[in-house]
């Protein structure tokens, strides 16, 4: 990708939040049994929707979906019967799977589109295989594991023509529209610093490895659910929910919320892909390097750091990120017992002119101090998403690729998701050995951790350009049996 075309794609996702609400509020199917009086849904008005993975998430997901008249479930993956359940119970005449490329095979021409809920380390091969099969794709925030997914994901939509929407439903809210039309007023000025965070991880990090071998339980397909990631022992430590904080199947506090934190960042400012970035960690030493030794394992908490030079080329914005709990200093305009953000973090623009604030999803935007928000009223210029992000996609499926607009489609979600793995580039890469160091140690000594570095970001190459341990997290090699294209 040209840094051409990278600005013009970024102009057009700029432009994508004001389209989008239009072409929602606008736009509505009128399926012909409603014309026809006939009190049932004709095949040519159904979008027939198979899940990967059905439980917890996917089970809200795939219900949420079937709110439409339109859509039918018709089929079910998931490589853990007991998530399964609640969705078999709910959609009994639905086929069921628990490999996904079977149920592709076999049920390809049943299938209209497919929503991809698995475990982040599975998502690209998933929707990767739906698209290059003509299905359109509804993928679970993250996007994708790993950098080079994020990009093959964004090209694959647009070669095979398909609609997709990334699940970080703060996207289509009302929060993040009056947002930008409040940045549009340009009371806060221009923006050059921007504050997010998280109480995320409620999961356990910074643990060690597992070594033992557990007993695989009854309804599990151990090695389905390793999927593209290395073969190695089932313990119950990765199972149901923890796999989050482990490398080599989740993206952490940073991939769980920053899809929904930073969306208010990447949707509202003019920025495309960072140039640097630079993190910090929690544990780095507790007692014998506890994060340094266990590094399949994200750390408890974290600090992360971003550089995005302007696309309108004036100048740069910095990006900060903190998660575990840690807190960016409260601004002075905040009372001492008025909230920071929400439970869940929030995301704070500083500009020239002032300083604007949301919750997490960019939910209640509000000026500081608060009072201004008293006397300030702000236009409405930007249309609302009245269906809400699931079915938004699912009308815009039915009508087909390039005939609506969706709040996240991968031209969008794509660029955003590579912009977030970044920073977890940087937290893996932490303490990799820099072979060009001439001290190897923290105070001198013996430690083979090189620690902190300022990371150099070529975005067009997809290449860290003045490190080279850090670029091996950018594309995992996968285990046989699954290919992305």
């Amino acid at each position: 990708m040209s840094k051409k075309e990278s600005v013009n794609e970024n102009t057009s996702r700029r432009k994508f939040i004001k389209n989008t609400g239009v072409a929602a509020a606008g736009f509505m199917i009128v399926p012909r049994h409603v014309l026809g009086g006939q009190g049932f849904v004709p095949p040519s008005d159904t979008l027939n929707i198979a899940g990967i993975g059905v439980g917890g998430k996917g089970q809200s997901d795939i219900a949420s979906f079937a709110e439409s008249p339109n859509v039918n479930i018709v089929s079910l993956c998931d490589v853990d019967d007991r998530q399964a359940v609640k969705s078999r119970g709910a959609f009994p005449k639905a086929s069921y799977y628990r490999d996904f490329r079977k149920m592709l095979e076999k049920e390809g021409k049943n299938i209209d589109a497919v929503s991809v809920s698995t475990p982040d380390h599975n998502h690209a091969v998933a929707a990767y295989k739906a698209m290059e099969m003509g299905k359109h794709v509804y993928v679970q925030k993250p996007l994708t594991h790993d950098i080079w997914e994020a990009r093959m994901l964004t090209e694959a939509a647009k070669k095979f023509k398909v609609v997709t929407q990334m699940g970080n439903q703060g996207g289509s809210g009302d929060g993040v529209r009056k947002m930008k039309e409040i940045y549009d007023t340009d009371i806060i000025g221009d923006v050059h610093t921007v504050k997010c965070w998280t109480n995320r991880a409620i999961w356990p990090q910074a643990l060690q490895t597992p070594t033992k071998k557990d007993k695989i339980p009854k309804g599990l397909d151990w090695d389905l659910w390793l999927g593209t990631a290395e073969m190695r022992d089932y313990n119950e430590a990765y199972l149901p929910f923890d796999w989050r904080g482990w490398s080599d199947f989740g993206t952490g506090a940073l991939g769980d919320m920053a899809c929904h934190i930073m969306d208010p960042v990447y949707r509202i400012l003019p920025i495309l892909y960072p140039n640097q970035v630079e993190c910090s960690v929690s544990d780095s030493f507790s007692g014998n390097f506890q994060y340094a030794e266990y590094p399949k394992s994200f750390p408890n908490s974290s600090k992360i750091h971003l550089s995005y030079p302007r696309t309108d080329g004036k100048g740069t914005i910095k990006v900060s990120w903190m998660d575990g709990g840690l807190l960016p200093e409260r601004p002075d305009e905040l009372g001492d017992d008025e909230a920071l953000g929400n439970w869940d973090g929030g995301v704070l623009f500083i500009g020239t002119k002032g300083k604007l604030m949301a919750d997490c999803y960019g939910a209640n935007p509000r000026l500081l101090p608060l009072s201004l928000n008293e006397q300030f009223e702000v236009e409405e210029t930007i249309a609302r998403v009245p269906e809400g992000h699931y079915l938004q996609w699912v009308n815009a499926c039915m009508v087909g690729y390039g005939n609506a607009e969706t709040s996240s489609p991968f031209d969008y979600a794509g660029p955003f998701t590579e912009s977030i793995l970044i920073g977890n580039l940087a937290l893996k890469a932490y303490f990799e050995e820099d072979p060009n160091a001439k001290n190897k140690g923290f105070w001198g000594g013996g430690a083979k951790y090189y620690g902190r570095k300022r990371l150099q970001w070529d975005a067009e190459n997809m290449k860290i350009t003045n490190f080279e341990p850090a670029n091996k997290y950018v594309k995992r090699n996968y285990r046989d049996g699954y290919t992305l294209g």
